[in-house]
């Protein structure tokens, strides 16, 4: 899970008698947009956006409006229309970390990872203190496969931000796909101390733990994580799988019926229902289990066809 990516809106402090006028200059039509983007009105936003900048002004308004109206291109998942309005901005104000922190996002969301590790690298170069540019950055170089470059980001974004726990959070998922799994275990750890409500620190420490085979402390995560998010099946899925591989068959049953009660449709978990039914004795029920995985996904059939058949032995 990446985190940082919140878009971060230069708001320009207006009255509110500004609002309730029909806009004519490019303040009045740049504030009006404000009010829409606040509203989450995109399409209403950039009109007045582009009617501010239709009307020109001092280079300062010009580098908001064009700012204003990328982020509201943001909000409608336009990355290039949002690329091109704060490249804008940038010619306008060429040593405004936002601009190309904003930008930077752009490109992350398209997966254009070398574009956004520039514009968070101009960003820190700017303004070293945007702890969010070193996650941000990081985030890149992991998309690229750079595990070490994004912990070094995560590292440098925590010691800017000693209490950010989502870069503790992310610097544990880079040392978890590393197989630096007692360091997963020290950042997870870390950002529970600081958000003990960060359900998936809860969730990915639970599935180092059961990767060491240390099935009590995965079940205990994925049961804080329950608490925390009780209608998500897929922590239910990851709890029944910890407590079938440790041979806690009844309970396991139990996660795998919860897992169906909130998607029924869930093929994997009903096949998965049926082995431990098989394993109880529930022939019946694990037929029945089978059956309909088996309709839902065809192709689950080859891969749990050598254990039923096992099962059916005399």
């Amino acid at each position: 899970m990446k985190r940082g990516l919140a878009l971060t809106f230069l708001l320009l402090l207006v009255g509110a008698e500004a609002f309730a006028q029909s806009p004519r200059s490019a303040e009045e039509f740049n504030n009006r947009g404000l009010q829409r983007l606040n509203q989450s009105d995109f399409d209403g936003a950039i009109q007045d956006f582009t009617a501010a900048i239709a009307r020109g002004g001092q280079p300062l308004l010009l580098a908001a409006v064009y700012f204003n109206r990328a982020n509201a291109r943001m909000g409608k998942v336009d990355w290039e229309g949002a690329i091109a309005d704060y490249s804008k901005a940038i010619e306008i104000l060429p040593n405004d970390p936002g601009n190309y922190y904003n930008r930077g996002l752009a490109y992350l969301q398209k997966a254009d990872y070398d574009h956004a590790i520039g514009d968070f690298s101009k960003t820190v170069e700017i303004a070293p203190q945007m702890f969010l540019a070193y996650n941000n950055r990081a985030n890149a170089r992991q998309g690229k496969g750079d595990l070490d470059g994004a912990i070094a980001d995560y590292t440098k974004a925590i010691e800017v931000n000693p209490k950010y726990a989502e870069g503790f959070y992310n610097r544990g998922e880079a040392k978890h796909l590393k197989n630096d799994l007692d360091g997963a275990i020290k950042d997870y750890s870390d950002a529970i101390a600081l958000n003990p409500e960060l359900t998936d620190a809860y969730v990915n420490r639970g599935l180092v733990y059961q990767a060491k085979r240390n099935w009590d402390a995965a079940v205990a995560d994925f049961t804080t994580a329950i608490k925390l998010k009780p209608d998500d099946w897929t922590i239910y899925y990851s709890r029944a799988a910890v407590r079938q591989e440790a041979k806690d068959l009844n309970n396991a049953l139990a996660d795998y019926s919860k897992v169906i009660e909130l998607d029924p449709t869930h093929a994997e978990a009903l096949a998965n229902r049926g082995v431990v039914e098989m394993l109880l004795g529930k022939k019946a029920d694990a037929t029945r289990d089978f059956d309909q995985a088996f309709k839902l996904n065809p192709d689950l059939k080859a891969q749990y066809k050598e254990f039923i058949e096992g099962q059916r032995r005399p």
